[in-house]
């Protein structure tokens, strides 16, 4: 039995399930050669053009900037940096409307060119075979290149996770998307750059083998890659047309039989998909040395004069491109989409910019493109089921989105959604399956991210009070030892004796001031007493019916005339601290009247 890649080496070619054939619309924008748009008088760049966190600014407001040179720099593996497309001078850095669905704005910088076009200093790489992969994907990842066709995954990262185990390298040129042929025009033209940067990965990853999938519609572009390939270990496999076969996973199913499990990547099957975009970036990066600053952008549609694909530097407004090539909007339904007609979006207005995973303009007339009617009912038909290329169950997934229940959209793998659009294409109630499938998405992308921030919150929280009642036994430890040294120490050196000294100390001064706060007895007093009860003895013994109290008595007037001695001594001292009060009282009411005198 063969292996997989004989069979594929020998022409085998596999399905994917679903799948559609809407019309192409392809023949109009392939007319004309590729040509250059002319450099806009602004040019505004996003900070952020791809997947992951934006970089870091590295220039100010009123900075002047060559081309090619760096505007942000990154940090992680899913930052990357944007470059000045051409010389000027950093006229703003502020939100500015980008190509996103939201139709919301986001950080920008804002160049004005100065036409003299001024390359910063580059560093191209004379023989790649003699870099280290490490080298080079280092290089790719300065150079800013993303994902050129649509997702804008960082590219570095895609390729670096695919070290030492990748077998087989796919580079992705179907271009199944209605209208859109920027691929095309860049593999008839460009053909021999394609396959010097498919070198460059392949120097990088070393698969066992490299396909280049193209859908049959394509012929010249066929041609022009089996001629630029001659000589290399690269096969050429024209693939049958049916959309969306340009989907990653949908593609690897085609060329090589295998599936992507849910959740994973195709890395872990050892596939490794790039767009032909991306590998051409890929080559100017290393051998040419410039960084990603410019694509191939498809201007098409009727309200285009002559359809065609331009060369157009990342930055510049939608609105440019338009007024240089001979759009005429359609006056009752004027419309602008962002990509092709099953996954484009419509844009908000013309002066979004062109960013690098823009790969076309579409701009149709109400009869071409009608607009959308409107939404009505599920008939349960089933269609949208067997359109789907993921296999999904579409109308499970409708109902738990617009009912809100995102756990039953988890549990019907709602990511494996490539949102490719066949289900909406093929629903008879219209229903715009991809919108309810996009906001559900995001809703769990939401509730995620929220999840693990309360979770990061929880673990600092308890992490806090781990350290408090560490730091706490470790000071009751360290206070328990020194006690113990202490101790010890005082032992060694005879100490328990003076210790219990001290002690006995203590308790005699205690007895001693109990002893004393007891009322002191004159000696007179002690002796009337006494005589007083030797008489009452006496008086006892005689037999005698009353004891003589006279003493007692004595006794007692001495102790009341003595109290009303100390009462009026007290008194006495009253009546002179009063007066002295009195005559203070005086003394400062006549000092106060002196001071009132003299002031007036």
């Amino acid at each position: 039995m063969l292996s997989l890649i004989e069979q594929i080496r020998s022409g085998y070619l596999w399905d994917f399930p679903g799948g559609i054939h809407p019309p192409e619309n392809k023949h109009q924008s392939t007319k004309t050669p590729l040509v250059e748009a002319s450099l806009s008088k602004e040019l505004v760049l996003p900070v952020k053009q791809h997947i992951g966190k934006p970089g870091d600014l590295q220039v100010k407001v009123g900075d002047k900037v060559l081309k090619g040179q760096p505007l942000t720099t990154f940090s992680t593996t899913f930052m990357l940096p944007v470059h000045a497309p051409t010389s000027g001078v950093v006229s703003a850095i502020e939100p500015r409307t980008v190509a996103h669905p939201s139709g919301l704005s986001e950080l920008c910088v804002v160049i004005e060119p100065d036409g003299e076009d001024t390359w910063c200093q580059r560093h191209p790489v004379a023989d790649y075979t003699q870099s280290s992969p490490e080298a080079l994907i280092e290089i790719i990842r300065n150079s800013g290149i993303a994902g050129l066709g649509g997702a804008g995954f960082p590219t570095a990262k895609k390729i670096h996770s695919g070290l030492s185990r990748v077998e087989m390298l796919i580079v992705n040129a179907a271009e199944c998307e209605p209208y859109i042929t920027a691929d095309d025009a860049l593999m008839r033209e460009h053909a021999e750059e394609i396959i010097a940067g498919i070198g460059v990965v392949e120097h990088i990853l070393q698969p066992k083998l490299t396909i280049i999938g193209v859908e049959d519609n394509k012929p010249e572009a066929i041609r022009a890659l089996e001629q630029a390939a001659q000589g290399k270990d690269i096969v050429i496999r024209a693939i049958p047309t049916k959309y969306p076969s340009g989907g990653a996973k949908q593609l690897i199913k085609l060329l090589t039989n295998q599936e992507v499990p849910a959740g994973k990547h195709s890395a872990d099957i050892g596939v490794i998909v790039q767009n032909v975009g991306s590998i051409h970036a890929i080559k100017r990066a290393v051998i040419d040395g410039e960084p990603l600053i410019s694509r191939v952008v498809t201007l098409t549609g009727n309200s285009f004069k002559q359809p065609r694909n331009v060369w157009v530097r990342l930055g510049t407004p939608i609105r440019a491109l338009l007024e240089e090539f001979g759009y005429q909007p359609d006056k009752k339904l004027p419309r602008l989409i962002l990509g092709g007609s099953m996954m484009g979006f419509t844009l908000p207005h013309a002066d979004v910019p062109i960013v690098k995973i823009a790969n076309c303009i579409l701009a149709p007339t109400r009869r071409e493109i009608p607009e959308q009617s409107y939404e009505m009912a599920c008939i349960r038909c089933g269609q949208c089921a067997d359109a789907c290329p993921a296999s999904l169950l579409p109308q499970q997934l409708y109902w738990h989105s617009k009912a809100e229940e995102y756990d039953k959209c988890e549990e019907l793998n709602i990511k494996d959604c490539i949102e490719c659009g066949a289900c909406a294409y093929v629903c008879p109630s219209e229903i715009p399956l991809v919108q309810y499938y996009r906001q559900s998405k995001a809703e769990i992308k939401t509730r995620q991210r929220e999840a693990e921030a309360a979770e990061r919150a929880k673990q600092r929280f308890e992490e806090k009070n781990a350290r408090m009642e560490r730091e706490k036994a470790e000071r009751e430890n360290r206070f328990k030892k020194a006690a113990d040294e202490r101790r010890t120490e005082m032992k060694a050196s005879g100490g328990d004796d003076a210790i219990a000294a001290a002690i006995s100390r203590v308790k005699a001064q205690k007895a001693q001031a109990s002893s004393s706060e007891e009322a002191p007895v004159k000696p007179a007093v002690a002796a009337a007493i006494a005589k007083a009860k030797a008489k009452q003895a006496e008086a006892a013994k005689a037999g005698a019916a009353e004891p003589d109290n006279s003493e007692m008595a004595k006794l007692r007037e001495e102790r009341k005339r003595q109290a009303r001695e100390r009462k009026a001594e007290k008194a006495s001292d009253t009546d002179s601290s009063a007066e002295r009060s009195d005559k203070q009282d005086a003394v400062a009411a006549a000092i106060a009247r002196a001071k009132a005198r003299k002031a007036q």
